[in-house]
């Protein structure tokens, strides 16, 4: 019998379908791997920003993730959204024994500007889940919150930074260039035997709500799918930017709208 490839995210809801479990669970299908997901908090959202947030119990998220891990094969785990201390350890503590490939996306802010972790869960973050990481996917102000430093500017920073993330204890690093500047937007990946380059033009449009998700959660499809860290990363670089270029198509909300996760699909 034929198997498809499974996935599980672990984040937060956006009621705004644009980002976190919404986008996770979007960008799975998109990709053609079945997805399961536990839910770490609740936003009131949409493309306007974050109206009230609520964080769903530590039992709670320990028990989504037992459940499904004890049923179904996930290949890949996402993990974004987390919001307190107790969350990060309670996830940790969840995983267990898992030995499939986990993406940590550290989700702290939103595309409004709105606050997603709290201070406190910075160091819980660092300690408990940078370790299980197999790559560790963070924009430019996420890596200099995590450092504790000012976001990087030049190339050369973006990848000293990335290289001290590394030696925090993720394995590999991801370091998203879509808060840099320049007409050409440039990911590096940052791994145990070197450093890729993952270009494209930047695409001129406010419609990006979702774009960390979504990356991080098509690495994870990727790796599920059985594809090394490098073509799992090429394959959603190629498809995220196909997602942001069809973003204005969807004319969904009067804020930052979410990119087009179904592009390839939808006529």
């Amino acid at each position: 019998m034929q198997t498809h490839p499974k996935a599980l995210t672990i984040a937060g809801s956006d009621s705004g379908g644009g980002a976190g479990i919404q986008a996770d669970l979007k960008s799975f299908s998109a990709l053609g791997v079945y997805g399961a997901s536990a839910i770490t908090g609740i936003t009131a959202q949409n493309t306007t920003g974050v109206q009230a947030v609520e964080a769903v119990s530590e039992k709670m998220v320990r028990a989504q993730i037992t459940s499904v891990l004890d049923d179904i094969e996930i290949g890949a785990i996402k993990i974004g959204m987390l919001g307190t201390p107790g969350i990060v350890r309670a996830v940790a503590e969840a995983l267990g024994d898992y030995d499939g490939s986990v993406v940590l996306d550290p989700v702290m802010v939103a595309k409004s500007g709105d606050p997603l972790l709290a201070d406190e869960a910075v160091a819980a973050l660092i300690e408990y889940l940078l370790p299980r990481a197999d790559v560790l996917t963070p924009n430019l102000p996420e890596a200099a919150r995590l450092l504790q430093t000012d976001a990087a500017e030049t190339a050369q920073d973006i990848e000293a930074q990335g290289q001290a993330l590394r030696a925090l204890g993720a394995k590999a690093v991801l370091m998203k260039g879509g808060h840099g500047s320049g007409d050409i937007c440039v990911d590096l990946l940052i791994a145990a035997d070197g450093t890729e380059r993952f270009e494209a033009p930047r695409i001129h449009t406010g419609n990006t709500h979702g774009t960390g998700c979504s990356m991080s959660s098509a690495i994870a499809a990727g790796l599920a799918s059985g594809l090394d860290l490098r073509a799992a990363t090429a394959r959603a670089h190629g498809w995220l930017q196909g997602a942001i270029r069809a973003a204005d198509g969807l004319n969904v909300g009067q804020g930052h709208g979410p990119v087009h996760h179904f592009h390839e699909v939808w006529s």
